[in-house]
């Protein structure tokens, strides 16, 4: 499926295939990674960000993309709910439905409280499933939580909330066990024990995996437990709005049915935010590996109540999209490829940085080759990519390898005639993780009372990039943590008189600001695709602000 000219490009790759394999590239220099960082990832274009204008973190910047929702116009018009009608009374309501919605539900239930799960789309349909390289965890007798402690706060160019980290890298062992046991089936080698490879930025061999397909093995399972609990869920109905009661304590949130538009009131006693990230906001046009749903609607819900933003400047951009074919175009080329041995060759088949620095080292310079140097293979389409040289697997690690670690792979590529045996595959960097979010401690708690946040929607734990396998591990760590303590909170909690006042509030605060009429309405919950010029008095909120009820376009 490559064109000829393509083509011509690989055959460099193949030439220098040999010397490469008896080379090894030195890392970079602190010095080296500063100016590369400086000079090529997205994090550091100016014009790509503005400051808050309004709410708790005013003042600071973020993408210009997220800044537009976080400012953005209720759904709802408060003068319009009935917050006594009640349509589910509950202890505990987890809003989203990956991996950490899932394991904060389960903990709660475990813990007695009554627990309802709402998540926008099916059951489990999250970034979770498209995790492929693995979780980390310190468990080999040449490893310790301390060591990866050190990488975890290294690989967050040590920004990360120390507490956090620490709760991390202790709980990581036992998670992986507790997965284990509902039911996650771990590569294992032939004796029986962990079979562990090593990722961008870590010291010791870490990485649980299950093939290249992790994420959906470990919601495969977290997805039955649910279900085999009995613990009550809702899909097709995403929160729009939280609700506060009168002493400024969380009370519950109000949902809208994606296909009747009527909307849902929720009473809970805590409220644990799951919703994930943000990747289909596209922001500077990347493309993503982020599933559907994925468009801030947490962050944007947890802001407007009042909640403090943490690191919400800084995104993560996996360095291995796939650029060719144009079908897949941001699809994850998992990081495992590298681990397993494969190098990212230029057009001419030079081996440019050394495969297992942090993401966001590999990712500039990715960039930087194609940009700046302009070493990059053009496609059909206008993207532009260097090689993963996957082919180089096998040649290192023993005919077999590619097929037995990396099948969703085989198959991804082979649908469009690329034998990634065979040939290597073209990437560019894709917006893969948002590295900031909600603020909370190391229970999960936010700066509001009974409002907690687990998964990546919350901040703090990997400063200013995540190293690989320590997305899948937050989601278990956060997720149990958080669920236990929002069901410990909701055995103390006395709730009062429900209210959206906060609502007006923000809405007054816009007013003052001069943004109602130039931000959109927000939480989006789907992704703008349309393309189309933004009309405030033609959208959502003119049918909001006079009937109450939403019209979802």
């Amino acid at each position: 499926m490559y064109p000829a000219y393509m083509q011509e490009s690989i055959r460099k790759v193949e030439a220098t295939r040999d010397k490469r394999l008896k080379e090894t590239l030195p890392r970079i220099t602190d010095e080296e990674k500063t100016l590369l960082l400086q000079n090529n990832h997205p994090d550091f274009i100016q014009e790509s960000m503005r400051e808050l204008l309004v709410g708790p973190n005013k003042g600071e910047r973020t993408p210009n993309e997220l800044a537009d929702l976080l400012e953005g116009n209720s759904r709802i018009n408060p003068d319009k709910i009935n917050l006594n009608k009640i349509d589910y009374d509950v202890d505990v309501f987890v809003i989203g439905c990956g991996g950490a919605g899932a394991s904060a539900a389960i903990l709660a239930q475990e813990n007695g409280a009554k627990v309802l799960l709402s998540t926008k789309l099916r059951l489990g349909d999250a970034n979770t499933v498209g995790a492929q390289a693995g979780t980390q965890a310190a468990d080999r007798p040449n490893d310790s939580p301390l060591l990866h402690y050190l990488d975890t706060m290294g690989g967050g160019r040590f920004a990360n909330i120390p507490e956090l980290v620490e709760a991390l890298v202790k709980d990581a062992p036992s998670a992986i066990k507790w997965l284990e046991q509902l039911g996650v089936n771990w590569d294992k080698e032939p004796d029986g024990s962990m079979h562990e490879l090593s990722g961008g930025g870590a010291s010791r061999r870490r990485l649980h995996s299950a093939r290249d397909y992790t994420g959906l093995e470990e919601m495969r399972v977290l997805r039955d437990e649910i279900k085999n609990r009995q613990i009550d869920y809702l899909e097709f109905l995403p929160a729009v709005e939280l609700i506060l009661d009168d002493k400024g304590q969380i009370a519950g949130a109000i949902l809208v049915n994606l296909e009747t538009n009527e909307l849902t009131l929720v009473r809970a006693k805590s409220v644990i935010i799951a919703t994930g990230g943000l990747g289909r906001l596209h922001l500077q046009g990347f493309p993503t590996t982020n599933h559907y749903g994925a468009t801030a609607d947490g962050l944007v819900m947890a802001y407007r109540v009042g909640a403090e933003m943490i690191f919400i400047d800084t995104m993560q951009y996996h360095p291995t999209g796939a650029a060719y074919p144009v079908q897949i175009l941001g699809q994850l080329v998992t990081e495992k490829v590298r681990t397993l041995g494969a190098q990212l060759v230029n057009s001419d088949g030079e081996q440019f940085i050394m495969p297992l620095e942090p993401r966001d080292v590999v990712a500039s310079a990715n960039i930087r080759e194609c940009q700046e140097r302009h070493k990059g293979i053009d496609t059909p389409t206008g993207e532009v990519g260097v090689w993963l040289d996957s082919p180089m697997i096998d040649t290192i690690r023993g005919e077999g390898t590619i097929v037995r670690e990396l099948p969703a792979m085989v198959r991804q590529f082979e649908r469009f005639g690329i034998n990634i045996i065979k040939e290597p595959m073209l990437v560019y960097p894709t917006l893969h993780y948002q590295n900031g979010g909600i603020k909370i401690n190391a229970d999960g708690a936010t700066t509001i009372p009974g409002l907690f946040a687990a998964g990546e929607c919350m901040g703090g734990v990997h400063g200013r990039n995540r190293l690989i396998g320590n997305s899948t591990l937050d989601l278990f760590v956060f997720g149990r943590r958080s669920g236990k303590a929002a069901s410990q909170y909701a055995k103390e909690v006395k709730i009062g008189s429900l209210t959206l006042d906060h609502v007006r509030k923000w809405q007054k605060e816009l007013d003052q600001a001069g943004l109602t009429k130039i931000r959109p309405i927000s939480p989006l919950l789907l992704p703008d695709y349309a393309r189309q010029p933004y009309d405030y008095m033609s959208d959502y909120l003119k049918q909001t602000i006079s009937t109450g009820q939403l019209k979802i376009t």
